[in-house]
Formats: structure tokens, sequence, C-alpha cells
């Protein structure tokens, strides 16, 4: 770069920064000062701080945008008072259901903070753990696809039909990869800057636990006291969840490093956030032009991490099992978690049409080309009638499929793996999603137990009083570690005042 460009360069990101900040309050200058101050702290000096490198997980929420824009203004502040500034890591985990809509407007934030050219910052995205560059019009990766499709349906069948765990559990335990893979990636980096508090951190440590211990796999009590074991040990429980999910059929994938790039530090601004009311902070609205994407997922409140998804889900459950008009299913789905969307800011015209003829097709159509699966599949993993031996199976034929009761004992003899009609190899398979290896590994397992939610109140329906205390073990080990920002509650409007 010539020095009449890197001139004429350094002068836009300071007409960037003067814009920006000029979205801010008195209190938001003061909070940016602070953290300017603590990341300087960090790096050892102003001296060394052109040195130091920082990682802000972003995945496209309020708090992890509020996060990344707080960032970018300390990284230029920086860079108007001395020769250097620190770099930028900013990553972004694309999970199966990601939408158009939620990477465009990631783009989008980007392009308004002058991300995109700048050679102090890295865009990266992790897909299929592989660490690639950020590129909002790469099409997903068919294999990741593939993978996560499987992954939804055997946990969706060895939960019983649970909805959560089967929305949810994916997306949450590819968070140790993605961790480990973004922090050690081409020499890693120094410190992780995160927005979430430790109370939320403290929520999904237990529920990782639990999740692991109901598959059946061993949990020590004590959680390592670096964020590098951390990572490792997370990842470490997300292998042994499915090498219980799939068992013979379980294939390992490559482990990413596990050395990092020295001492991993914590720079927390959860506490810089206390006073701003993210709905409505100019800078989100007006500057980075912020809009919650109805369809995108949602890592803060598993319960209804994808409403729209989820309440179709409600609404098949509501008609197969209970014998209810999928309409009732929606709605008392929609009632249940008011509040949350209207936090959420869901709009009103999608959520009137949720119950509707028009908005089953468009969670259906929405099911299959994110998830891979239509609707005789998603009412087959409701009921998930081939566990412990089939003891359901007998039950959906008569529901959902009359006309197969008299093929029962054949089909039992399917999943037992004895020999059978190609026909009914073949109407399982495309009735499940599931290829009949996998079939008749679930019939030979138990039901996986459900992570307490008394535990876990990160878990809990609308219902449950939002003041129920967190796990004593997990709060303190949020408290020691101060976990790294981007874990799954980063994404949505805070609880602060709340608790």
């Amino acid at each position: 770069m010539s020095t009449i460009h890197e001139q004429a360069m350094n002068y836009v990101y300071q007409q960037v920064l003067q814009r920006l900040i000029g979205y801010f309050n008195r209190e938001e200058r003061t909070a940016l000062q602070l953290l300017v101050q603590r990341i300087v702290v960090a790096a050892g000096g102003m001296e060394q701080v052109g040195d130091y490198k920082i990682l802000v997980a972003h995945g496209g929420g309020e708090v992890s945008s509020y996060t990344l824009a707080m960032l970018r203004a300390a990284q230029l502040t920086i860079a108007g008072r001395a020769p250097r500034t620190f770099h930028l890591r900013v990553a972004t985990l694309r999970y199966a259901g990601m939408t158009e809509g939620r990477l465009n407007s990631l783009n989008q934030g980007y392009g308004r903070l002058f991300l995109h050219d700048d050679p102090r910052v890295e865009l990266l995205m992790v897909e299929n753990q592989e660490v690639l560059p950020f590129n909002a019009l790469r099409p997903a990766s068919a294999l990741g696809r593939e993978a996560s499709q499987r992954n939804m349906l055997m946990v969706g069948h060895l939960s019983a039909g649970d909805c959560r765990a089967t929305l949810c559990s994916d997306t949450y335990l590819a968070l140790g990869d993605f961790y480990q893979r973004v922090t050690t990636w081409n020499g890693g980096v120094h410190a992780l800057v995160s927005g979430d508090t430790p109370r939320k951190q403290g929520q999904f440590l237990a529920w990782l636990k639990n999740t692991s211990q109901g598959a059946g796999v061993d949990v020590t009590e004590a959680w390592p006291s670096s964020l590098t074991g951390l990572f490792a040990r997370m990842e470490e429980l997300s292998m042994g969840y499915y090498r219980e999910v799939y068992g013979e059929h379980y294939v390992a994938h490559e482990n990413p490093s596990k050395t990092g790039y020295r001492h991993l530090s914590y720079i927390g601004v959860a506490d810089l956030l206390d006073g701003v009311d993210l709905p409505s902070s100019p800078m989100l609205t007006e500057f980075m032009a912020f809009a919650p994407d109805p369809l995108g997922f949602h890592f803060s409140h598993p319960a209804y991490s994808n409403p729209l998804l989820m309440a179709h889900l409600r609404g098949l459950q509501a008609q197969c099992l209970r014998d209810l008009d999928y309409e009732e299913g929606v709605q008392g789905f929609l009632q249940q978690a008011a509040h949350y969307l209207s936090r959420m800011r869901m709009p009103e015209s999608v959520l009137a049409e949720a119950g509707t003829r028009e908005g089953r097709i468009q969670a259906s159509t929405y099911a299959q080309q994110f998830f891979g699966h239509d609707e005789t599949q998603l009412i087959c993993l409701l009921f998930s009638p081939f566990i412990h031996h089939g003891e359901r199976l007998e039950g959906y034929l008569r529901h959902c499929h009359p006309g197969m009761l008299v093929a029962l004992p054949e089909l039992h003899k399917v999943l037992q793996g004895k020999p059978c009609a190609d026909m009914l190899q073949q109407w399982v398979t495309d009735t499940s999603g599931l290829p009949m290896p996998l079939l008749q590994h679930l019939y030979r397992k138990r039901p996986a137990v459900i992570a307490c939610k008394a535990a876990v109140p990160w878990l809990m329906t609308a219902s449950t009083p939002v003041n129920r205390p967190v796990d004593d073990t997990a709060r303190r080990t949020a408290g020691r570690l101060r976990l790294s920002g981007g874990l799954p509650l980063h994404d949505q409007p805070d609880q602060r005042s709340q608790h």
C-alpha cells in the first residue's frame, strides 16, 4: 500500500469513526473509553497494542452486533492516537438454517463499519468444521448440511421427539469446535471479547453438562481453568455426545488444534452494556441498520431458538399426537412465547400468519429448504417410533399410516436387521429420512434423558419464573472463567434488567 493510499484510507476510517461516535450518547462514549483502556492494558501498553489480536464471535444478534461496533470504534480510536492499533478477528458459525437474510445482515453490518478491505480485520466463517473467509454469497456446504440434517433426526428420535433438543442441540454442540478453530487458526488470537453476562455463560455450561450426561457421557465435575482448556472440553463433550448417539456408526472428525497463540485472555464488556437499551439504540437501528431475522436461529433461548419452526413442530405435534387442530398447537406456542417474541420484535404479520394454511406452507418450505425434512419426516421424528425396540411403532402406524399396520411384523424384522422386502426398507427410509443402518441402531437404543429444566433455567418456558436461580456450579464456573463472547447466548435482547 502506497503512502498516499494509506493516508487516504486512514482519513476514511477516521470519518467512519466520527460518524459512528455521532450515534453514541454520553454513557456510550464513556463506555468506549473504558473499552479502549481495557484493551490497551490487556495488550501490555500502547506500544504493544499493534501486535495484539482480538476475537469477537458474531452470530448476527443485537448483543454481538453492538459489541462488534464498539470494538470497531475502539480499534479506530486507538489508530488515531498511536502509530498502530490492534487486529480484529470476527468469526461466525454457519449453522444449518442460517438464512440469506441473516447472512446479508452480517454483510451489511461489516460494510457499515468498513471492515471488508481493512488489513487489520479478518472476517471468518466456520462451516462444516472448516475455517473460511466470510462470504455472504457462498452456497451452504452440501456435506455440512447433510451432516446437520442427519444429526437433527438422530437427536430428535433419541430425545423421543423433544422439540428443543431437535432444533438446538446440533448448533450448540458445534460451539466447542468453533471456538477451538477460530482461536487457533492462522496464528491464533490473544484475547476474546464478549458482551455476554456470566449468568448466561453459566447457563450454557449447565446445559452442556446436563445434555452430555443425559446421553450417557461421563462428565467430570470441574471445568478447566483456562479458556483454551474449556473449549477443548466443550468439544470433547460434543464428540462424546455424538459417539453415544451414533454408537458404532460414529465417524470422528479431525480435531482442531488445541494449542492457542500464547495465553488466551478474556475482555468482558457486559458491564459496559448494562445501561444500553439495545432494541432502541440509534447506533444499532440507524447506523448498523440492524433488524431481527424472523426465520433466523436465536441462540439465547433454546425453547424459542427458531420460533416459526418451533411453532410448526408444535402444530404438527398437536395435530398428530394430541388430536387437536394444527392451529391450536401453533397458537399455544405463540401464547407461551409471547413475551419473548415481543422482546425480539417479531413482526405481527408473521405471527398472525403462523397458524394459517399459508403459514404452514411457509414453515414446511423452510424446514425442507434448510433442514431437508418434509412434514412426513418431521411427524415421524415427533412420534420417534423406532427407539426401544419399536415400542411406539404400532401407535405411529395406526395414527399416521394405517394402511401399513398389516406390515407391522415385517417392519420389526426390517429394524432387527432380518431379511425383508426391499419395498418395506425403502418405505421406512423415505418416511424417516434416515438410512437403514441408523434406523436399526435407533431400534436398539433407549431414549436419552433430556437436560433437567430445574438445573438449567435457560431452558425455561414462558410460564417459568424468570428469576429462577441458576445452577450454582454453573454460576461459579462462569464467574471464574469469564467465558468468551459468542457462547450461544450472545444473540438476543439481554435480560439484565430482569435479573
